[in-house]
């Protein structure tokens, strides 16, 4: 059974300006010890995805019927709030982006990290300030004695990040949900978070969802890979597969806009235009008004999830036409790149 299994998954708006599809029927699994990249712009619909499982969409958002969360074989979204904030930050935990967002500046750090182990763990302030001593070690801060003790603003962004991993951890949980979790990181702490998050992977054998926009992120540390597009998954499978022959176009043009060592002088592709509005998504294809590939059955007709290779799918038509795609190659460029002689 997996640990994670999202179904059918709607998380919709009401505005003024009307209904927004965030999350537009996505579905996907993760299992124990595995990690799953869920990648794509800023936009498409990541964020509200990991709220959605945590349980954090508020009004005017609305997870729509028929969407089904199952974790550890329990239907999350049937729960209760009081029933949701036992699982949250103990069984299921999350790491967001910025760190001073989601850090309290007025408790020191260690106060913050003993306080989920004092109400899901019943630990006295003892016990739970030597276990978040231990914590702070856990996650490689130095002198974790005497950080125990300081606030946000006394840390490195670096340390920052990783007072939110201890905080995640505190209760061992099953799932972790990492949001964006190196994005306000430079290279090398960024690297090092990254190695920290594989190797309590290893040791505890969670399951972590990883959301990101970088693929360099996902090349290194992800088993599988979901990209996301306009609410929707696009492509999906190992990322072994997925980068060596990626079957959607939308993912074939972020691969083709990763800067590359050994092609200095090349310019970097782009895809062009932008996501459209979530108030607005457009009909067929969701891709077709960016898509070089894009032809009469696109604009007509919303493609599915097709199975383009074994554990690989893709919502894109070239996946039963492969013959349109051999055609638009050899005609010139695709997303800014030579593709024929």
């Amino acid at each position: 059974m997996a640990l994670l299994e999202v179904t059918d998954l709607r998380t919709y708006f009401h505005t003024e300006d009307g209904v927004a599809r965030a999350v537009d029927g996505i579905s996907l699994s993760l299992d124990r010890g595995d990690v799953l990249g869920v990648v794509g712009e800023s936009g498409c619909g990541k964020s509200v995805t990991s709220l959605s499982i945590m349980g954090l969409v508020t009004e005017p958002g609305i997870i729509e019927a028929g969407s089904s969360i199952r974790f550890d074989g329990r239907e999350l979204t049937t729960l209760s709030q009081r029933e949701m904030r036992a699982i949250r930050g103990n069984d299921i935990a999350m790491i967001f982006q910025e760190p001073m967002t989601s850090l309290n500046p007025v408790f020191p750090v260690g106060d913050q990290i003993a306080e989920s182990l004092r109400l899901h763990r019943g630990m006295s302030r003892p016990v739970a300030r030597t276990r978040a001593v231990d914590l702070l070690r856990l996650v490689g801060i130095p002198v974790p004695e005497r950080r125990v003790d300081e606030y946000p603003h006394q840390l490195s962004g670096g340390m920052r990040q990783r007072v939110m991993i201890a905080m995640a951890l505190a209760n061992e949980p099953d799932l972790l949900i990492a949001d964006e979790p190196t994005t306000a990181l430079d290279v090398t702490i960024q690297a090092q978070i990254l190695e920290l998050l594989l190797g309590l992977r290893d040791r505890m054998g969670m399951g972590i969802l990883l959301i990101t926009h970088d693929l360099g992120v996902v090349a290194e540390v992800c088993d599988r890979v979901a990209v996301m597009y306009a609410g929707q998954i696009v492509e999906q499978g190992p990322v072994e597969r997925i980068f060596a022959s990626p079957a959607h176009p939308y993912t074939q043009g972020l691969l083709a806009a990763v800067p590359r060592p050994d092609a200095q002088d090349e310019r970097l592709a782009v895809i062009p235009g932008t996501v459209p509005a979530p108030t607005r998504w457009p009909t067929g294809c969701r891709f077709r008004p960016r898509c070089p590939y894009a032809w009469e059955q696109c604009a007509a007709q919303h493609p599915p999830l097709l199975d383009a290779a074994p554990d690989q799918a893709a919502r894109c038509w070239l996946v039963e036409h492969p013959e349109r795609r051999a055609e638009v190659e050899r005609r010139g460029e695709v997303f800014g790149h030579e593709v024929a002689g």
